[in-house]
């Protein structure tokens, strides 16, 4: 069943656009072309694809979601590790302490996991096993309804939701919840096939940002900002 909101791509602020697009495409197996809306994309299909667009302001907090990046094995992990740290990535400690995944930065600081092999919470859902955010159990909620995504997990109040057609999970991991510094550096670009798509989630606790051309700028009800693109 087609949906009327579409999630079309995970976008990223980024200073050198066209340098982190080839960093992510290079990650996950993708090559960067040219964004019709703005800045540059990758990817697709049963993952996220990615919208690079151009921001000059710095990264000064750490980011509200991040990729969690499954491996088939301890070697399968190291690689990707590897890769990572070839194509400009780095190591960071975030007060992870002693634990069994990866702690990594793109070349702007983006942070991302590299999960252990043997994870059974993303067992199946591909090499982006997850994009994990912090959030409330409302959020999860609100997002579910808002993409027509199953809830997968609900306990704990820690959430997560995935496509009817598979691949990565979405998952919010409940309170305490991290203070918001400003614009999220990641956010959502989702496509509506219907006008009454802003008002309906206004109903299901959205809130009306802003208006720009081509767009409409959301917060959903964690304070989370979100465009829904009205011409692509």
């Amino acid at each position: 069943m087609t949906m009327p909101l579409d999630l079309y791509a995970l976008c990223v602020d980024a200073r050198d656009p066209a340098r982190l697009a080839g960093f992510w495409a290079g990650m996950l197996g993708h090559q960067p072309v040219d964004d019709p809306y703005d800045g540059v994309v990758i990817g697709g299909g049963s993952g996220f694809r990615m919208r690079f667009r151009p921001e000059q302001a710095p990264k000064t907090a750490a980011n509200l979601m991040h990729f969690d990046l499954t491996s088939t094995s301890v070697e399968d992990q190291e690689r990707t590790v590897a890769t990572a740290l070839a194509l400009g990535g780095r190591h960071l400690d975030i007060g992870q302490g002693d634990v069994d995944h990866v702690v990594l930065g793109d070349p702007e600081g983006n942070e991302f996991d590299v999960i252990e092999p043997g994870n059974g919470f993303l067992a199946g859902c591909g090499f982006v096993g997850a994009l994990a955010g912090d959030g409330s159990q409302a959020v999860g909620y609100f997002w579910a309804r808002a993409l027509g995504w199953p809830l997968v997990w609900d306990e704990n109040e820690e959430t997560a939701i995935q496509s009817p057609a598979g691949g990565p999970k979405i998952t919010w991991g409940g309170p305490p919840l991290e203070p918001r510094h400003g614009r999220n550096r990641w956010s959502y670009d989702l496509v509506a096939s219907d006008q009454g798509e802003t008002r309906r989630l206004i109903a299901l606790g959205a809130t009306h940002l802003a208006d720009g051309p081509g767009w409409v700028r959301l917060a959903d009800p964690d304070g989370n900002d979100f465009r829904i693109l009205t011409a692509l």
